[in-house]
């Protein structure tokens, strides 16, 4: 019972390019500037409404985006990043590594900060299974909470468990907090606040099954 959970937006599915191509579809020429703005405002979203759905999420923060950087939306345009969510793509390094994980016996598991409907959507282009997913909406919070990793515990009850995931504040904050062992996929070059808590560390997933082993290990 080896668990590997990743989060999935940002760390198996390039997040970053799914809302900038997206917002370009409704604002051509301003992706990339309402992208940087869409991420000053998503947390203030969940952290207002922790029960709400993500679709609502993905909404809202759009909308404050476009309100920050002057960009016109139209009436039906703030559904736009939902809809085009499940074709967001995944990282090409993505299929190699995460097969090799389960070739060596562990158990994949995603804690992600979506509804079960989008992730269900986005899990049809994973190129791996996944045993096992939490979403917001069992969680009933967003993560930093601690929400999506006590459910999972309590769901699964895992003898070795390792996290893996892109965000430095939703992801490794929160399981530092709980003590678990966890990678940190570093896909743009962040510097952490604090270097303690990611103490193992990779530019993409490759290398992810040493990595993962390594952070397993009894110390």
């Amino acid at each position: 019972m080896r668990w590997v959970t990743f989060d999935c937006f940002g760390t198996l599915i390039d997040w970053r390019h799914g809302i900038r191509t997206s917002a370009e579809l409704i604002a051509p020429g301003q992706g990339a500037r309402l992208l940087e703005a869409y991420n000053r405002h998503e947390h203030a979203v969940q952290a207002e409404s922790p029960a709400v759905r993500y679709r609502h999420v993905l909404a809202e923060a759009l909308r404050r985006a476009c309100e920050e950087e002057k960009v016109e939306l139209g009436a039906d345009d703030a559904t736009v990043l939902a809809e085009t969510l499940p074709y967001w793509p995944v990282f090409p390094d993505v299929a190699a590594e995460l097969s090799a994980l389960r070739e060596a016996g562990w158990r994949l598991a995603l804690l992600t900060n979506c509804d079960r409907d989008l992730i269900a959507q986005t899990r049809r282009r994973l190129p791996v299974p996944f045993e096992a997913v939490v979403t917001a909406e069992d969680a009933g919070a967003y993560k930093p909470s601690d929400a999506h990793f006590e459910l999972f515990r309590s769901s699964y009850e895992p003898e070795v468990w390792v996290h893996a995931a892109q965000s430095y504040f939703h992801d490794m904050e929160p399981a530092h907090r709980l003590g678990l062992p966890r990678v940190w996929i570093n896909r743009h070059g962040a510097r952490p606040s604090d270097p303690s808590i990611v103490p193992h560390e990779l530019p993409g997933l490759g290398g992810l099954l040493a990595a993962v082993e390594t952070a397993a290990a009894p110390s």
